[in-house]
């Protein structure tokens, strides 16, 4: 339920945003000093002072120009910023609901990182409420109460939460600083005083990114062996392909701000890339001059899938029109 109406493709994110779950014993091993021995508690607890320091405390007050902005933004853009809204809300509360999780169920075994995603946590709900209260600018807004007891929840073994929740928060920061340093450089397509916030706001993510950077470090499996290699190689793939291909469906929000959809993902994808390598034991060769052939071919062949899932033909005969594409998705 939305206040002010709920809107049909609320159901939509519901489906496709994803809300991980974890195994949380296995968690607590992995975290545990006995167990763990590599854990390098001063690191952490210097994280730990750092997150405590919560520069950002002050940094997300709005004034009078939200509301005026909102008002100006009209007909299909106020529709695609509607949704833009509804997703990122979505996205930083799914990560609320994880950190808070695995603040509440490690305490007992490591203090100080049940701490960290206990802050980790608050910088997700910070982040989802100021999201909220700029749909409340167009009259809408997400209830969060309500997502939380009916959104279906999707299981990763805790070695996979680490490898997707660092190329999350890492992915984030460079799309979140990307978006800032254009807008700065063309005000004019300022549409929304939002994204004056992204500047601090991405520093949030880098921290938490950083935060699991340390963790990579203490598990030598997860990144030392060739079992590490295909995980990593399979996960960056994923996220970049899954971005490259959900954003190239909302072209028109991109463009409202002035940004070429195509450059921005491939930037963003290339700087991901560079910072994950520090880490990650293998990523794909990005730079490799048919990656991004492959993925503008992706491209298409979604768009077809896409054609045929909103054509009139009945269910079986979609199916059918849809293999070969997906086929040809899948082998690419």
């Amino acid at each position: 339920t939305m206040r002010n109406g709920i809107k049909d493709f609320f159901f939509y994110y519901m489906v496709t945003t994803v809300f991980y779950t974890t195994d949380f014993d296995e968690m607590e091993q992995l975290f545990s000093q006995q167990i763990n021995p590599n854990l390098d508690m001063q690191e952490l607890e210097a994280m730990c002072t750092e997150f405590k320091n919560d520069y950002n405390q002050r940094h997300f007050v709005r004034n009078e120009t939200f509301k005026k902005a909102a008002e100006g933004i009209t007909g299909e853009t106020r529709k695609i910023f509607i949704e833009f809204l509804e997703r990122s809300c979505t996205a930083e509360f799914s990560g609320f609901l994880l950190y808070k999780e695995l603040g509440r169920r490690l305490k007992a075994t490591n203090p100080v990182v049940a701490e960290i995603f206990t802050l980790m946590s608050r910088d997700e709900a910070r982040h989802a409420g100021f999201l909220n209260k700029a749909m409340s600018d167009f009259n809408l807004a997400l209830d969060l109460g309500f997502l939380t007891k009916n959104r279906k929840y999707t299981f990763f073994k805790p070695k996979f939460i680490i490898y997707a929740t660092y190329l999350s928060e890492k992915i984030g920061y460079w799309r979140y600083i990307s978006i800032y340093r254009h807008l700065q450089r063309n005000p004019d397509n300022q549409l929304y005083p939002l994204f004056e916030y992204f500047e601090n706001w991405c520093q949030d993510e880098n921290r938490h990114g950083d935060f699991f950077t340390a963790i990579l470090k203490a598990r030598p499996e997860f990144v030392n062996d060739w079992v590490a290699k295909l995980w990593s190689r399979f996960f960056c793939l994923s996220v970049y392909i899954t971005m490259y291909l959900n954003d190239h469906q909302r072209s028109a929000f991109y463009e409202s701000l002035g940004l070429n959809t195509t450059q921005f993902n491939q930037h963003v994808i290339l700087e991901t890339n560079k910072t994950t390598e520090r880490i990650f034991p293998a990523v794909p060769n990005v730079e490799h001059p048919q990656f991004f052939d492959k993925m503008d071919e992706l491209v298409k062949l979604n768009n077809k899938v896409i054609e045929i899932g909103n054509s009139n033909m009945p269910g079986p005969l979609k199916a059918l029109a849809r293999a070969p594409y997906v086929e040809r998705m899948i082998a690419g």
